[in-house]
């Protein structure tokens, strides 16, 4: 069952995309999660042919797939001031194309925070961005939009099911879309998964407010704050308030092997090989 697994960590690019992957394998990454571009800044620059050609040799090279990229903490769909909003449309539009150059599986993305307009109003303009991005789709659908689940931190949208449902069912016939459950997130915004038992009842709930068919990616985070806190703080694995049976189930659950999951923890590389070679060896149990 080992080599179906799918696990890795958000890795480095510096010196140029393709080493995101080299240096996952080189700490037993199966499959990675990375920056195609600077995540703290609206402008980016378009990739090269050689970008484009050294990555596809580094996939070869080191057998990994289903990689997914995490887009720009700037971007807000559901933003209310206009400039903004429009940055965030156009930002998530390149990103869109940067990863269909590359071949990247999942784009990950923060659904977008209300500011000073109500929840709804913001998911509202969130799922109206989406939707105008079905053209980008209409001869490459290898790529699917993971909305990432949310602490529910200041005014953010996406720390509900019911919220990332409403998302998912406005969307779902415009363009592919999915869902990425960060388990210090959900934590954070009330969701207990801290054993096998708590981790099934969160799953049907799952499946009845948004669907499991939907539920493609995790990032795997332990959490510095509590349960319900509505802050996001990431914390190795174990070293926090979800502690090692959380992840031993998720690695154990037969709905959730063999999706991808990728590491966000403190620590580094360093750290990553230790927690990689922990879920695996849950996984063989």
């Amino acid at each position: 069952m080992l080599n179906k697994l799918l696990i890795g960590a958000h890795c480095s690019t510096a010196g140029g995309i393709h080493n995101a992957l080299y240096a996952g394998r080189d700490i037993g990454c199966t499959t990675v999660q990375l920056f195609t571009s600077n995540q703290r800044q609206w402008k980016s620059r378009s990739l090269s042919q050689d970008d484009v050609e050294q990555f596809q040799k580094a996939l070869h090279e080191t057998g990994l797939s289903h990689i997914s990229s995490h887009a720009g903490y700037l971007i807000n769909l559901g933003a209310p001031d206009p400039e903004v909003h429009s940055k965030s449309h156009d930002a998530l539009r390149e990103e869109i194309i940067r990863c269909m150059q590359l071949g990247i599986s999942y784009l990950n993305f923060h659904p977008g925070s209300a500011i000073d307009d109500p929840p709804e109003k913001c998911l509202e303009k969130v799922v109206k961005s989406l939707r105008l991005m079905k053209d980008l789709f209409e001869t490459n659908c290898n790529l699917k939009l993971c909305i990432e689940t949310m602490a529910g931190q200041g005014s953010q949208v996406g720390h509900t099911f019911e919220e990332i449902g409403y998302i998912v069912k406005n969307t779902k016939d415009e363009i592919p879309i999915g869902v990425c459950v960060d388990t210090c997130h959900i934590f954070a915004a009330g969701y207990d998964i801290r054993n096998m038992e708590h981790l099934a009842r969160i799953l049907k709930e799952f499946d009845k407010k948004i669907g499991l068919s939907y539920l493609e990616t995790w990032h795997l985070n332990d959490s510095i704050k509590g349960l319900g806190s509505h802050v996001d703080r990431h914390e190795q694995l174990g070293d926090g308030e979800l502690g090692l049976d959380c992840f031993r189930a998720i690695m154990r659950h037969p709905q959730l092997q063999k999706m991808p999951k990728y590491l966000e923890t403190p620590g580094g590389p360093e750290c990553w090989e230790k927690e990689i070679a922990m879920l695996k060896g849950y996984a063989e149990v």
